[in-house]
């Protein structure tokens, strides 16, 4: 044979073990970009955009290690939610939903965890001195008070109950123990417009549910509805 064909023979056979490599490599990261897809949608509410709660729990408990007694654990519940689904439609209560994912998300910071829990249900855990924490839970409370603008025009008046716990008025830097405690914070200041500071008492309510029974004393602050 020619000696030119037999160079041009191994380099075409050479660039089709390259490309027959080459192949699989591709439908690789292909698949490997799809999972990462997956992955990250299973992590995300869609409505939201905050953590579902698998990946919200794992995230925050890794920021309660790392800054201890300066994090703080809130809880957020919205108000008459039901009432805003049934007498303006789901869609509307979805727009709600949203807007809150939104605000909590710029209110918490790039640095937090910040899950939707279920329902109209969040949580937050982040780097909250004290020095700062009652004027930044004042504002989160304004901030979830501004009625939601929706795409045709209408407004919709809103609010959210607010609690939050931290590890030194707690006792504890046990997630769900902080979560528990916040929650029952949240409910001695339902429907009031106001941001509640959970004591050590709060962690030893009984719950019923997940809804807390009893009532201890608490700290609160903030401004009315």
């Amino acid at each position: 044979m020619d000696p030119v064909m037999q160079l041009r023979t191994r380099i075409g056979n050479r660039a089709l073990l390259l490309t027959t490599a080459a192949v699989p490599l591709a439908g690789w990261v292909v698949h490997a970009t799809a999972l990462h897809r997956r992955l990250a949608a299973s992590r995300v509410d869609p409505l939201t955009g905050l953590l579902r709660r698998d990946a919200y729990t794992h995230r925050a408990r890794r920021l309660l290690a790392r800054h201890g007694d300066t994090a703080t654990v809130v809880m957020v519940d919205a108000d008459h939610f039901k009432a805003i689904n049934d007498s303006l439609g789901h869609a509307v209560g979805d727009a709600v939903l949203a807007a809150f994912g939104a605000r909590l998300t710029a209110w918490a910071g790039p640095h937090a965890a910040a899950g939707r829990l279920g329902g109209d249900e969040f949580a937050l855990v982040l780097e909250l001195p004290a020095d700062r924490r009652v004027q930044r839970l004042e504002q989160l409370v304004r901030m979830l008070q501004t009625p939601v603008v929706l795409d045709d025009g209408r407004t919709v008046d809103v609010a959210a109950s607010v609690g939050a716990a931290t590890p030194a008025a707690v006792g504890s830097r046990d997630l769900s123990v902080l979560q528990r405690a916040a929650d029952a914070a949240l409910y001695d200041g339902k429907h009031t417009g106001r941001a509640v500071l959970a004591t050590a008492a709060h962690a030893t309510v009984p719950s019923l549910n997940g809804r807390r029974l009893g009532r201890p004393g608490t700290a609160v602050w903030g401004r009315s509805a």
